[in-house]
């Protein structure tokens, strides 16, 4: 009789305790995402006035839409978000990294705005852990590493930190090597995601050392959403309708990672695709023609809509104005596509066949074009002294430097006067 009234009893309790032991043991964890709005408190990071809007900071931006991306993500079931910080104060980036770590988080995502002390540069960069590329990436790096000195476990952390040595540079290869793809991967989901989605101008997927990323035990990027030092792009920066356009973007990238993270299990890792033969180079050099015009720009006139590596070469009464330089056929298509994104809609890809000397004719060096003639106390004519050749053309007076036989030639005799402190000179073909 007892054991006849017992068994129900424990039927019904075994049975609910595997129904919980199912449930919970079972239960997948949750995507844990730490969000990382930049720089709070008294590091206002990057920062400018204007008369129209007043003072802007990134730590007001980055926050702003750190915190909208974050509740569009609380929305999903499947997300676990973490705040490096909610409020304007100042986490020393050794805390956000411990936090992250300590979360176990699944990705990093770190929010920034760029700067730059021109005006002209403009567009979204999102960078992974890397060794520097180039100086404009450098830069960057240094204006957000600079945090590291406002907290003393910072400085204990990262000031005896050599990334120049063998030691640091081997440390750093192994852990890129271990989240690149993920990184690479999420990071170009969201430069996707600026580029068609809001129809600015994505500055790419780039690599740089940031001290933010170096210590993550996962997936990291940090994401540039644009320039405050640009009029246009910092009054979208701050604007109610710019904020939700780059968080939205943000969101987005993020689920489309998380989409093909759950494709393969818990991974983003892609089989690799079966190596292609090398591209084998073209015969020409193919510079993309932006514009021409009577009108001679400066680097970083606000006219070159913030390209770099842009050649002036003028050709009578017209400064023509070339873009970059390739014999490689896609990064030829992949400069023209830069050039027509940043505005210039009308370029095209000109052929320059490699050290082609001029049948009649020359290159010469245009160092100066003035109304009033040059002080014989002026350094240019002070350098260059007898060498430098005047003329007068309808009323301005031009100075030109050098004689060359190719572009290269001519190139490499304008850097010659760059080194010597004689800059934005322009190379003049001449026809006789």
């Amino acid at each position: 009789m007892n054991t006849d009234i017992k068994t129900p009893t424990f039927t019904k309790y075994f049975t609910l305790a595997f129904l919980l032991l199912f449930i919970f043991g079972g239960a997948q964890k949750k995507f844990t995402i730490v969000l990382d709005a930049g720089h709070g408190g008294s590091d206002h990071g990057a920062n400018r006035s204007y008369p129209d809007i007043g003072y802007i900071a990134e730590k007001d931006i980055t926050l702003s839409v750190t915190l909208k991306v974050g509740r569009m993500l609380e929305k999903d079931k499947d997300f676990k978000v973490i705040y490096t910080r909610k409020t304007d104060v100042y986490p020393s980036l050794t805390e956000r990294t411990d936090l992250a770590n300590r979360s176990k988080a699944d990705l990093f995502v770190s929010i920034h705005v760029n700067a730059n002390t021109k005006t002209s540069p403009y567009g979204t960069e999102t960078y992974l852990l890397g060794v520097a590329q180039n100086n404009t990436n450098l830069n960057v790096a240094k204006a957000e590493n600079e945090v590291i000195y406002l907290d003393a476990q910072d400085r204990q952390r990262f000031a005896s930190y050599d990334p120049t040595s063998p030691e640091s540079l081997i440390a750093l290869k192994l852990q890129q090597a271990r989240y690149r793809e993920a990184s690479t991967i999420l990071a170009g989901f969201i430069e996707d995601q600026f580029a068609n989605k809001d129809k600015r101008l994505s500055r790419g997927v780039k690599q740089e050392n940031f001290h933010v990323l170096r210590m993550n035990a996962m997936p990291s990027v940090l994401v540039e959403m644009g320039f405050i030092s640009n009029y246009d792009e910092a009054h979208y920066l701050a604007s109610e309708i710019g904020q939700n356009e780059i968080s939205e973007s943000i969101y987005n990238g993020i689920m489309n990672y998380k989409k093909a993270y759950d494709r393969r299990g818990g991974s983003v890792a892609v089989t690799p695709a079966p190596e292609k033969p090398a591209e084998q180079p073209l015969k020409n050099d193919f510079r993309i023609l932006l514009m021409s015009s009577p009108s001679k720009y400066n680097s970083g006139d606000p006219a070159l809509k913030g390209l770099n590596y842009v050649l002036p070469i003028k050709e009578g009464n017209l400064y023509k104005y070339y873009y970059a330089n390739t014999n490689l056929a896609s990064v030829r298509d992949n400069n023209l596509k830069t050039a027509k994104d940043a505005g210039f809609k009308n370029a095209v890809p000109i052929g320059f066949v490699p050290n082609q000397k001029l049948g009649s004719g020359y290159y010469t060096i245009e160092v100066a074009a003035t109304k009033d003639k040059l002080s014989s106390n002026s350094y240019v004519v002070q350098t260059l002294k007898d060498k430098l050749i005047r003329e007068k053309v309808n009323g301005v007076f031009y100075y030109t430097y050098g004689n060359a036989k190719s572009l290269e030639e001519a190139i490499d005799l304008q850097k010659d006067l760059d080194k010597k402190g004689i800059k934005n000179t322009v190379i003049q073909k001449v026809v006789k």
